[in-house]
């Protein structure tokens, strides 16, 4: 029936808003119903407004009520809020003329245009227009997008104001000053931990203009701690793990270029994927982890042989993005055997061309949070 199906809607809805830390009670739930049954169900402005007046009782929770609506019923990622505070790359009070500060005075006779900051233009610029010095003062910007991570709930329960467990071992100790009378109750929930991250970067002939970039944010991401793994591939696939867990970044990129053997070769990209899938997706690696593929998706080999793999891949890792550089372009079309073999089995399709790219990918992870709905 309809009605039991919007009714198991709305309770299974209230249980996303519990774990969310919103108080929601079954008779809240109860005036939900009742007052969908005087609404059009099929205006999300009066479904929204009617379950946000019946569920939410306090003015801190409307924030989490909004991403848990957008997340349940419109199948909207919405981001969480990040561990770590990330730096804001944008100085829009510097000047062309010299790079300095809007304070700074002019010299006699000399006019300056004010405009957006250095970083700022170095933000729009394509990776491979840049020159060696411009990409060395992109490097430290890569590195704070790559500083980010997507949250998972944990198993692990921790002691928690609003929980929803008794923490009966918590209860038992106070009780001992009360005579054995639990006068204060103590409860847990599940904590946010990180989630594992799978990272491929195509490092072929096609891809050189970019890869070192890349890499960078790869390298970003490797250093934000442990359940990230790195792998390189051309003609054949390489991982870089321990090659980019150094803090340097340079000698990172060096280390790896040394470990690649195919690196600015040939590409390969669905045998690359089945010898990961062969090796490591036995191992659980993909298991309820987020991969992020970085190539132009130029195929050498059959393109039936990329949509098998990818199809594999799906199967088990929590989310796919595939990062293209080319998407950058506006005329863009995924016209290559690749890349339209692939496609399918990608959950978000997203540029990877300059540094505004690399924001807008981190906005993507951090913003995980179901399956398959990067």
């Amino acid at each position: 029936m309809p009605g039991d199906a919007v009714v198991k809607h709305v309770v299974t809805f209230g249980r996303v808003l519990r774990e969310a830390g919103i108080e929601v009670g079954p008779q809240r739930v109860q005036d939900a119903l009742t007052g969908l049954d005087a609404v059009e169900l099929a205006r999300r402005e009066d479904v929204y407004w009617t379950l946000r007046q019946t569920l939410v009782s306090r003015l801190e929770d409307l924030e989490p009520f909004d991403r848990a609506f957008s997340a349940w019923f419109e199948r909207a990622p919405t981001r969480r809020a990040a561990p770590r505070t990330r730096a804001e790359t944008i100085r829009p009070v510097a000047s062309f003329a010299g790079g300095g500060t809007a304070d700074a005075e002019p010299a006699d006779g000399q006019q300056t245009a004010r405009g957006w900051s250095y970083e700022e233009l170095l933000r729009q610029r394509d990776f491979a227009s840049l020159t060696p010095d411009e990409l060395a003062h992109v490097r430290k910007l890569i590195a704070r997008a790559g500083d980010c991570r997507p949250l998972r709930r944990s198993r692990r329960l921790r002691a928690h104001r609003r929980g929803h467990e008794l923490d009966l071992r918590r209860l038992v100790r106070a009780s001992l000053a009360t005579g054995g009378d639990a006068a204060e109750r103590s409860f847990r929930r599940r904590t946010l931990v990180p989630r594992k991250v799978v990272l491929l970067c195509d490092v072929s002939g096609s891809m050189e203009a970019y890869a070192r970039a890349l890499l960078l944010f790869v390298h970003a991401v490797v250093g934000t701690g442990r359940g990230v793994e790195a792998f390189a591939f051309g003609t054949r696939l390489t991982r870089l793990t321990p090659e980019l867990a150094t803090r340097d970044p340079e000698r990172a990129l060096a280390d790896a270029a040394k470990r690649v053997l195919d690196w600015t070769g040939g590409t390969r990209i669905g045998e690359s994927l089945k010898a990961f899938n062969d090796e490591w997706g036995r191992r659980a690696l993909t298991r309820g982890a987020v991969v992020v593929i970085a190539s132009d998706g130029w195929e050498r080999d059959d393109a039936a042989l990329l949509g098998s793999e990818m199809a594999r891949l799906a199967r088990s890792a929590y989310a796919v993005v595939w990062v293209n550089p080319l998407k950058g372009n506006p005329a863009y079309q995924p016209l290559a055997g690749g890349m339209r073999a692939a496609l399918p089995f990608v959950d978000r399709f997203l540029p990877g061309h300059n540094l505004a790219s690399l924001d807008a990918l981190a906005e993507v992870l951090t913003g995980i949070e179901r399956r398959h709905a990067a």
